[in-house]
């Protein structure tokens, strides 16, 4: 069970609402997302604010630790603790007192909103970092790909009920679908998927990563951060994103949607049968 669920916060609510369908008109009953202001907490320290759907936040702090350079290592999250307040969340961490000097002083402006991924972050050279360059990676089949982007909506629990939410998932070469996180923030789905994957022990150039979003900036960014070598996002790609991913190595795909797709950087990783033409 997830942490939050056990201090009463849920993922969603219900409600009645006025729906409207042309002239027609009626009471519903509807489920709505929920998000939730999060504090992550550094040695007792707050350093950001984010607005989060209250699910895997452990598994968020851990993503979150990793991809934005404030840990180097899974193991540097010594501990975790989720606390519920009045009127949010506090994640509360304990990292080395040297990763801590690292993040003091940074200037972070304390509130992340749902829909920005650079975190708070108060200048350029905090927000536009790159990370280093990715492995080798695999190979990847085009029709494993869009395969198992056609199946991602049933995987997508909360967005099934809502209508609302983002999905980051990892495809594993013999498995398939391993893992989902969904998040009102697709950034913050993508920062849950990867601690959830760390804590497992994941090697992150042996698989791929697929989001059920836009593929902007600050997605290559984190993908990149851990070793993510291919990311492929059912809508486009930004011009930054697509600079970044060339830069650092990572294949980037967009329009990922039933047998089609865009490849935007590095093509050698996805592996396509071609048609013989008489």
């Amino acid at each position: 069970m997830d942490a939050i669920s056990e201090l009463g916060w849920t993922s969603y609510r219900r409600g009645t609402f006025d729906v409207w369908r042309g002239s027609a008109h009626q009471f519903k009953e509807d489920v709505v997302a929920e998000e939730v202001p999060v504090v992550l907490v550094y040695n007792t320290i707050p350093h950001v604010v984010m607005l989060t759907t209250p699910l895997n936040l452990e598994d968020f702090a851990l993503g979150f630790s990793l991809t934005e350079g404030i840990i180097g290592h899974p193991a540097e999250l010594q501990s975790v603790r989720v606390v519920q307040r009045s009127k949010g969340v506090e994640v509360r961490m304990t990292i080395p007192e040297q990763r801590q000097v690292n993040i003091s002083g940074k200037g972070r402006n304390m509130t992340g909103r749902t829909g920005c991924g650079l975190c708070g972050a108060s200048t350029l050279e905090q927000a536009i970092r790159k990370p280093n360059p990715v492995g080798q990676g695999l190979p990847l089949d085009a029709q494993f790909l869009c395969k198992a982007m056609q199946e991602m909506p049933g995987k997508q629990t909360l967005n099934q009920m809502t209508g609302a939410v983002h999905a980051a998932a990892w495809l594993d070469p013999e498995r398939g679908l391993i893992a989902v996180r969904e998040d009102v923030g697709r950034h913050n789905a993508l920062d849950k998927l990867i601690g959830s994957l760390a804590k497992s022990g994941c090697n992150f150039d042996q698989g791929w990563l697929l989001v059920t979003s836009r593929a902007s900036y600050e997605m290559v960014q984190k993908a990149a951060s851990v070793g993510i070598t291919l990311l492929a996002a059912i809508s486009a790609p930004t011009g930054l994103a697509i600079q970044l991913a060339e830069e650092c190595g990572l294949t980037l795909v967009g329009f990922t949607r039933n047998d089609n797709h865009t490849i935007y950087t590095h093509p050698h990783r996805l592996q396509h049968l071609q048609e013989t033409v008489a």
